[in-house]
């Protein structure tokens, strides 16, 4: 019985705490108003000087930021920017840009 109840805590335990540290869309939005200046405040820059974010892979921003922080990826823009986000920060802000309705434009 105590090796039932252990494995059922640990379970609970671990469900828990994968739901309390999944990403937050919501705080992410709070997060990007830093990055709508280039991004626009949905993730859908207006500029083709600054890549769309909305609607592309959560996990291909988690990539793409964490490289910044680490300086494997280089942008003198970007650099900056990484070097300040926390890996929550940055879960954050890919489950919102990744949450977002890319537009196509024409020209």
């Amino acid at each position: 019985m105590n090796k039932i109840t252990a494995l059922v805590c640990g379970t609970v335990l671990t469900v828990v705490s994968a739901t309390a540290m999944a990403a937050n869309a919501e705080a992410g939005k709070e997060k990007a108003k830093a990055c709508a200046a280039c991004h626009g405040a949905d993730g859908n820059s207006a500029s083709a000087d600054f890549p769309k974010l909305a609607g592309q892979q959560a996990d291909y921003i988690v990539k793409s930021l964490q490289g910044y922080k680490s300086g494997t990826r280089k942008n003198p823009i970007m650099a900056p920017m990484g070097t300040n986000l926390s890996q929550r920060d940055i879960e954050d802000l890919a489950a919102y840009f990744s949450s977002q309705q890319g537009l196509v434009t024409f020209k």
